[in-house]
């Protein structure tokens, strides 16, 4: 009988425990969004860990023709054979968008920049022909 009592009296403490378990659950909540991203660089790879898409700020500096170029903010989106096809640059001087040809090709392109006060839009195929819009 004591044996009887003592499971009863041990059922009711687990139950007692179990309840209490529960109304102290309270549901996962996700720790609240980050508002930004941060960081010097973005790269998106493909499934076999080449880079088909990055996101950079470019230092400001000086060409090896002693050309300055300002600091930029390049996205570029690059084809399989590791072309960067679509060029998307902004800087304090000028922004521009490049597209260009398939990987097989050399001269197949198209500019469109807003450099100061000017913008234009330059086409050229891999033909040579040549095209230069400005308003």
């Amino acid at each position: 009988m004591k044996i009887q009592r003592f499971l009863v009296v041990l059922t009711l403490v687990n139950l007692a425990v179990l309840i209490l378990t529960l109304s102290a659950m309270r549901p996962a909540v996700a720790q609240g969004v980050p508002s930004v991203l941060r960081g010097r660089s973005l790269e998106i790879v493909d499934d076999q860990g080449r880079v088909r898409a990055s996101l950079s700020v470019l230092p400001a500096g000086t060409s090896a023709h002693g050309d300055r170029y300002p600091e930029t903010v390049l996205l570029r989106l690059i084809t399989e054979r590791g072309r960067p096809s679509v060029k998307i640059s902004a800087s304090e001087e000028a922004a521009g968008l490049s597209l260009a040809g398939p990987s097989n090709t050399k001269d197949t392109y198209v500019i469109l920049e807003a450099k100061g006060t000017a913008s234009s839009l330059k086409m050229k195929d891999e033909n040579g022909r040549e095209q230069i819009v400005k308003p």
